[in-house]
């Protein structure tokens, strides 16, 4: 399929890219997207969560009282799970959430979101920004040329550009990634997703492995 290049005016310039069908136009598979974006999330996840079990509370460990003869049931000591303020029977330790996937799989949930994206017209192609220093004015401009000022919007860079990465920085819902920190979690959190005329290659490129 091909597409429009349009300039930082939102204007067509002239020129087309081609963007593979076998990554824009594929048969999406949701349980791919469903694997991947779960693997995004729990990497996210601290797994600091803890809480004391007997032998950490801090307490007598005194015999309540003596063992037969009281007609009550046997206590050790007031550290018991069982009593108030005792210890919590298997409670929540520290651990890492994080799990592995193919990459054959991840590269399967980004073009499956890549194709359902470019089936609904949610993918456009930009030409290459040059910014002398970061100004997050001019990058606002160039949001409100192309229509996604108050929308969300994700900007896909070919190779490390620090001042289009600082200058998008403080806008809530916009965020720029190169290609290689790309997810499918970003993706489908995108509405709009604007690849630059640079990265195209290269982004498809890396999608082809």
């Amino acid at each position: 399929m091909e597409i429009a290049v349009l300039d930082k005016n939102g204007k067509e310039t002239g020129r087309k890219v081609q963007l593979d069908d076998q990554i824009f136009a594929i048969e999406p598979s949701q349980h791919a997207v469903y694997l991947e974006v779960k693997q995004y999330l729990a990497a996210q996840r601290q797994g600091t969560h803890k809480t004391k079990v007997r032998n950490e509370i801090a307490g007598s460990t005194r015999k309540l009282h003596k063992q037969k003869g009281t007609g009550g049931s046997r206590k050790g000591s007031i550290n018991n799970p069982l009593f108030k303020g005792g210890g919590r029977i298997f409670g929540p330790t520290p651990r890492d959430y994080r799990f592995k996937l193919n990459k054959s799989l991840k590269r399967l949930a980004k073009k499956s979101v890549l194709s359902a994206k470019a089936s609904e017209n949610q993918i456009r192609v930009l030409e290459e920004l040059k910014f002398d220093a970061p100004k997050t004015k001019d990058f606002k401009v160039i949001l409100n040329n192309l229509g996604l000022e108050n929308k969300k919007s994700l900007f896909v860079l070919g190779d490390s550009n620090k001042n289009v990465y600082l200058s998008s920085r403080n806008l809530e819902k916009t965020k720029v990634v190169s290609f290689s920190e790309l997810s499918s979690y970003d993706l489908i959190h995108a509405g709009e997703i604007i690849l630059f005329e640079g990265s195209i290659e290269g982004f498809q490129e890396n999608l082809r492995k």
